[in-house]
């Protein structure tokens, strides 16, 4: 790794260090919750979590752990600061967004603390790029308590599952409703577009079904212009968790294999759109 090897300049004490051979492990894991320009990066010793929101009704969240880096330190309890996601996206991938066979873009990124710019050094093939991204203020974010004591229902499904739905349900309809159950249809979604109600349902004892926790019947409407930011995610992923707690707020994290088979995650929160009569079932 050419950068781990590097003192840091001029003596600077930075709270925040870490090092990717591959910066492209890193900038796929952005893109796929990169639906705002602003994102707020936490960075403990466990890893970084970059979060994303928009209108206080999704959140996104890439958890990316320490041991995916190569070199991975932080000063401090905790260190937390707002980003521009665009800039940084197109810092990441000054080289382009694929590399020659055999050769990767090697990343450094340095943060020295509040009000101080996140320095990323960028390397390939002999040549060394530094970028010098302007930090803000971190927002206030939401915090949907989504622990596992208040999750009501919960099933893991291969990711092939959902791309399918995705790809036959009408997505001219405005809302996606998703019914849970311990009973028949078990797993529901459901769309109301311009050709009318579509369905699709998966038995609990699917092929695509690897676990299934449902404790009551939900059904539940979310807006489907807030969720397909997430099918980004769903792209990259190999497996999906979708639960709900006792309000309807919606989870669904990705399990995302990289290129070198390392697991990292991506979260999305959702608030349901609207309760549900029985009349209207």
């Amino acid at each position: 790794m050419p950068f781990s090897t590097q003192p840091s300049a001029s003596g600077e004490q930075y709270v925040l260090t870490a090092s990717l051979d591959n910066a492209r492990h890193l900038s796929s894991l952005l893109r796929a919750v990169h639906f705002q320009d602003h994102a707020t990066c936490f960075a403990t010793a466990n890893g970084i979590r970059v979060t994303v929101e928009d209108a206080k009704c999704i959140q996104a969240n890439a958890f990316i752990q320490a041991e995916i880096f190569q070199e991975f330190s932080v000063q401090e309890e905790s260190v937390t600061f707002r980003i521009n996601l665009s800039v940084l996206l197109d810092c990441l991938t000054i080289f382009g967004t694929s590399s020659l066979p055999g050769t990767s873009t090697a990343l450094r990124m340095c943060y020295r603390g509040y009000g101080y710019p996140l320095m990323l050094f960028l390397e390939e093939g002999g040549v060394v790029t530094v970028c010098k991204i302007n930090t803000q203020e971190p927002d206030e974010l939401l915090d949907f308590d989504f622990c596992s004591t208040k999750v009501v229902n919960k099933i893991i499904l291969q990711s092939e599952g959902l791309r399918e739905a995705f790809a036959e349900l009408d997505m001219t309809s405005e809302v996606l409703q998703i019914t849970m159950s311990p009973d028949k249809p078990y797993f529901r979604l459901s769309t109301f577009g311009n050709a009318g109600s579509a369905h699709l349902d998966y038995p609990r004892d699917s092929d695509l079904m690897e676990a299934f926790h449902c404790n009551q019947t939900q059904t539940n409407r979310y807006k489907i212009s807030l969720l397909k930011p997430s099918t980004k995610a769903l792209a990259l992923s190999c497996k999906v968790s979708i639960r709900t707690d006792a309000q309807g707020f919606l989870s669904l994290q990705y399990m995302i294999r990289n290129e070198d088979g390392q697991i990292c995650f991506v979260e999305y929160y959702c608030c349901p759109d609207e309760d549900i009569t029985e009349a209207e079932l």
